[in-house]
């Protein structure tokens, strides 16, 4: 029997194991947006352009990543937005689920709306934009060394992303000065980013009552055309961002914990953690000089694996505590170097 996305109503690879669901292929999943939480999330985003007199919509489809292509005005969207399956999926192959709660789905949005309103009136082919920004054809980089306490850019998306690339400090900017309530005036004023911000707001003004130079409705790799299996998918996207969650993540974890008969009634790993995020997220943002928010996100994926793995405590409180601080530092880097300082397009 051929695979089909949906059976009677229902996606039929939701009861499916995680092994059995890698195996389909992504254009078999069926997955739209219409019925999900992204229809309200994008009606959001549309009100909020609305609000600023912006008259462009960028249209969205469902692909296999967050993305806003060269030279088509819309914004594609990862297939595990879809269907909280999917997300799960998501979440145990790459330990996060990228856009997974409303509010950071929303900044996503904002930053992709940034690239897709760029595109539309071609801002970066503008003297006064490569003047501020730099120049959009600049190559993008593998990776990024952030500067933590530039003022030079605006802080939105995790990890200093506006630093990346000429295009992404636009997007960034435009988000932060599209959020809704966010007194970007008050809140980087005395900063070099203001000066950002305030051309931002002086190129949309112009746009308004304009018809976009590119109106290109054009959807770039939509999911219904993405042969290749999920299992492909995900083993592409590990090496691609530098994260092996079947492996070495989870391999630390039960050296620091375990999951042996012998220790079923200490306590759970997942809640010695939680009960310790303070002290944890104190002692690693010390020694390593990151926020706290996102130390925390790493610190959150220890808790989530260790809840699913079944770890339990098995040495003293006290030993455990070191090497917890230990490995979160460590974990901490590794996030920053492979998982987050990737280029979004």
């Amino acid at each position: 029997m051929s695979k089909s996305g949906r059976r009677r109503g229902k996606p039929a690879w939701v009861q499916l194991t995680d092994e059995e669901l890698l195996d389909w292929r992504i254009c078999d999943l069926g997955v739209e947006i219409e019925g999900t939480a992204l229809t309200e999330r994008i009606a959001r985003l549309y009100d909020e352009l609305a609000a600023r007199e912006i008259r462009f919509r960028p249209h969205v489809w469902i692909s296999d990543e967050w993305f806003s292509p060269e030279g088509v005005p819309g914004i594609a969207i990862p297939f595990y937005m879809a269907h909280p399956r999917l997300a799960q999926l998501e979440r145990r192959q790459m330990l996060e689920v990228e856009g997974g709660t409303q509010a950071w789905c929303m900044r996503i949005l904002r930053h992709e709306a940034g690239h897709a309103i760029d595109t539309a009136y071609s801002l970066h082919r503008l003297r006064r934009w490569q003047q501020v920004f730099g120049k959009s054809s600049q190559p993008y980089p593998d990776e990024y060394a952030p500067r933590p306490y530039s003022k030079s850019y605006v802080r939105h998306l995790d990890n200093w992303y506006a630093q990346s690339h000429p295009d992404e400090d636009f997007a960034e900017t435009f988000a932060v000065w599209l959020t809704p309530r966010s007194n970007w005036r008050v809140q980087y004023a005395g900063w070099p980013a203001l000066k950002k911000l305030e051309l931002v707001d002086t190129l949309v003004a112009e746009t308004r009552g304009r018809r976009p130079c590119v109106r290109s409705r054009g959807r770039v790799e939509p999911a219904s055309r993405i042969r290749k299996t999920l299992r492909v998918h995900y083993a592409e996207k590990r090496v691609r961002y530098g994260v092996d969650a079947a492996f070495s993540f989870d391999r630390e974890l039960q050296q620091l914990f375990s999951d042996a008969p012998d220790y079923a009634t200490r306590a759970p790993a997942s809640a010695f953690l939680r009960r310790h995020r303070r002290e944890l997220l104190r002692v690693v943002a010390h020694w390593t000089g990151q926020y706290k928010y996102t130390i925390d996100q790493v610190l959150t994926e220890m808790i989530d694996r260790c809840r699913e793995l079944g770890l339990r405590l098995h040495r003293s409180e006290r030993v455990a505590l070191r090497d917890a601080q230990v490995m979160l530092t460590v974990q901490t880097m590794n996030y920053l170097h492979h998982g987050h300082h990737k280029i979004m397009l």
